[in-house]
């Protein structure tokens, strides 16, 4: 795993011009997140060494590196996940190979459904915490001391201080914006309403696949995480809707723009570390 992140990482130093400070990713229907970057380049994953390929509709399956509110990045559009057959060493590869070039803040958005009944469709919600119900954790096996311990502490995933920005920015571009806890499961069936009442029941606010598994290696390789996911549907138990991809894509790229401004203003503010 050593060799191929190095490998990875060594592919990409040679082709950017400058050293990322800021990873992010982004999930389904959420690739025009990354149409405000000044780029140096767009890779399909395909061209990069030991890279998945993303195999969901409304992923594009691209990497990007350049500038944003003047700070360098690199950019994901499109993630991977247990569901799609991958291992969980493999679904968070690219955040270490991200923090193998220097990468200091982690920031991710996917789409969730609402759990907390007075959330809305559309809603924006900045994570405050998450619970991983996936059944793995990507630190099983030898740990990888070279990024961090063995037993990285969980305490504080997602900074106080971070979320703090992200909340004045938010106020600052007049965007309504929610906070709550996120749970990851592995998927790909949806929640049945049995399964929405009991994961209300524990504390989550949204429901997603994915973000848990890249958050805990970001913690494990020092970095600082942001998550903001949008609300595609609501998961209310005893009037449970049918839910498709496609609307869960429609309502995403319905929330992209807004998103975008308010990760664009998070990212201008962003301390050097």
């Amino acid at each position: 795993m050593l060799e191929k992140i190095r490998e990875t990482a060594d592919f990409l130093k040679s082709r950017l011009n400058d050293t990322p400070t800021i990873g992010m990713i982004t999930g389904t229907g959420l690739g025009a997140l990354t149409e405000r970057i000044v780029a140096d380049f767009r890779l399909p994953y395909e061209e990069i060494p030991n890279f998945p390929r993303s195999t969901v509709e409304g992923h594009r399956g691209m990497l990007v590196a350049g500038k944003l509110a003047a700070k360098s990045l690199i950019a994901l559009e499109g993630r991977f996940h247990l569901y799609e057959g991958y291992s969980p060493q493999e679904v968070t590869f690219p955040v270490r190979v991200m923090a193998s070039l220097g990468v200091k803040y982690l920031l991710m958005s996917s789409a969730a459904g609402g759990l907390n009944p007075q959330f809305e469709r559309g809603d924006l919600m900045i994570l405050t915490d998450h619970i991983n119900l996936k059944g793995t954790n990507p630190l099983i096996g030898p740990n990888l001391d070279e990024f961090g311990p063995r037993f990285p502490d969980m305490s504080q995933a997602y900074p106080i201080d971070l979320i703090g920005l992200a909340r004045k920015e938010a106020v600052h571009l007049g965007i309504m914006i929610r906070q709550g806890v996120y749970v990851g499961v592995l998927g790909p069936s949806l929640e049945t309403p049995a399964e929405t009442r009991f994961l209300r029941m524990i504390g989550a606010d949204a429901v997603g696949m994915s973000t848990v598994s890249q958050a805990i290696v970001g913690v494990h390789c020092g970095l600082k995480i942001l998550a903001i996911v949008v609300i595609t549907n609501m998961n209310l138990p005893d009037c449970m809707e049918k839910t498709s991809v496609e609307d869960i894509i429609d309502v995403s790229q319905q929330a992209g723009p807004v998103l975008s401004e308010l990760w664009e203003g998070i990212i201008g503010k962003l301390p050097d570390i």
